[in-house]
């Protein structure tokens, strides 16, 4: 299989299936991996497309996910949780080469599970935190309604003896009994799994001399903002750290240290963390000073800084995937260039290349590029393969040229209405 070079070469794309495009890599020469594999949220497909299965009716919510996630056929887990593919992924990384892989809250396990097995060292959990997920909950008084009840010439009869409901009464009681309860909770959060290739050598900096990579650049992740001044270690009363009293630690200037939480920004996402101020080494106890804005503290233990602001600002956040991100794309789940920036930038080398195995619309590969990196991107489907040559066409236009690629997308598919991951559902 022969890629394509867009960019000037910066970035090659490989058109087909990524089990066979992965197979034409050598060893050892990826330094990252950067990806958004689907999410496999098919199970109603289990229940509803199998042969013999009932069929997918009167619920307009189980007819789109009887068609797979977004009524997209390729949401499938057929690769995404296979060990052999994530072993073909290690193959070709560099020893201690990391992977940021995307998935689903209630998938991801079978993700993290396939990387790990695959002989990764799964390193952390990341986590991005959006404020426009919509909620795909039932009803279920309403199911009741619909399931045992029927309405006939503008009155209602229970189906069960086809008795006619009283009048002041049209609830079915079963209904009743379940007003306001439902099947699912609001989705703000999708976990990336963070895994590293096993170094070589005998530690990470004989590692580093080799091959550049087992590191994460902290300093270029830092988030900007005023730190705290922190003092570190309590003496005698710090049970979890160990560390003895080291004096009052200044701000040094260089922003906050990167953390495993990235945010959109949003009001609703904001509003998860208010404003607070940390006990600055006052004695706490009970609940109330057990935990503070994720500081573990106890009795007479310091709850980790004075002063210490307890809002979003202390995360990475970008907003939401926009026109700009999209450039033209119908596909359902653009993430933000500007997160996958970040994300490029943790785990790679100045100057290294990105794999995207499940590149979607192309946006590692442009993020790779502003981040001065190579890219190889992989996509099986045909319409996003295009999108990945536009938004490469358009990596160095300016905004203008961009919106009007998406006002004549939008154009075109009048039908479609971008949004978030679980928009539609």
């Amino acid at each position: 299989m022969t890629p394509e070079t867009l960019l000037d070469g910066k970035v090659q794309l490989y058109c087909g299936d990524n089990r066979d495009a992965i197979a034409a890599l050598p060893d050892n020469s990826i330094d990252s991996i950067v990806t958004d594999p689907p999410y496999a949220l098919v199970s109603i497909v289990k229940r509803f497309g199998k042969q013999g299965a009932a069929a997918a009716k009167g619920n307009d919510a189980y007819a789109r996910a009887s068609a797979g996630f977004l009524g997209q056929a390729w949401d499938t887990g057929e690769v995404a949780f296979s060990v052999d593919f994530w072993r073909e992924c290690l193959r070709v990384l560099k020893p201690g080469g990391h992977v940021l892989a995307f998935s689903g809250t209630r998938t991801y396990h079978r993700l993290a599970v396939a990387i790990e097995d695959a002989g990764f060292e799964v390193r952390d959990m990341l986590q991005w935190l959006y404020g426009s997920g919509f909620p795909k909950s039932h009803d279920v008084a309403l199911d009741f309604e619909t399931q045992l009840c029927e309405r006939r010439d503008g009155e209602w009869y229970y189906i069960s003896d086809g008795a006619k409901m009283e009048r002041g009464n049209w609830r079915h009681p079963l209904a009743v009994i379940w007003d306001g309860w439902g099947t699912a909770i609001k989705p703000a959060v999708e976990p990336v799994c963070m895994g590293r290739k096993p170094i070589a050598g005998r530690s990470i900096v004989d590692n580093l001399v080799r091959w550049l990579t087992g590191a994460i650049n902290i300093a270029a992740c830092r988030v900007p903002g005023e730190k705290p001044d922190t003092t570190r270690g309590v003496s005698g009363r710090n049970y979890f750290s160990g560390l003895e009293a080291q004096g009052r630690i200044l701000d040094d200037g260089r922003g906050r240290f990167p953390a495993n939480v990235v945010h959109d920004g949003s009001a609703e996402v904001m509003a998860l963390f208010p404003d607070s101020v940390s006990s600055g080494g006052k004695q706490t106890s009970g609940h109330d000073g057990a935990m503070r804005m994720g500081r573990s503290s106890g009795d007479g233990a310091n709850a980790g800084g004075l002063g210490d602001s307890g809002s979003a600002a202390r995360f990475f956040y970008t907003a939401k995937a926009d026109d700009h991100d999209r450039a033209g794309s119908k596909h359902p789940t653009v993430k933000p260039v500007d997160l996958m920036q970040w994300l490029v930038r943790l785990v790679t080398p100045k100057g290294g290349v990105v794999l995207d195995p499940f590149a979607g619309t192309g946006t590692t590969g442009e993020a790779a590029f502003r981040e001065g990196c190579r890219a190889i991107l992989m996509e099986r489907e045909p319409t996003y393969q295009d999108d990945i040559r536009r938004r490469m066409r358009l990596a160095l236009a300016g905004p203008d040229e961009r919106k009007r690629e998406s006002i004549k997308a939008k154009v075109e598919d009048k039908a479609f209405e971008p949004g978030s991951l679980f928009a539609n559902l």
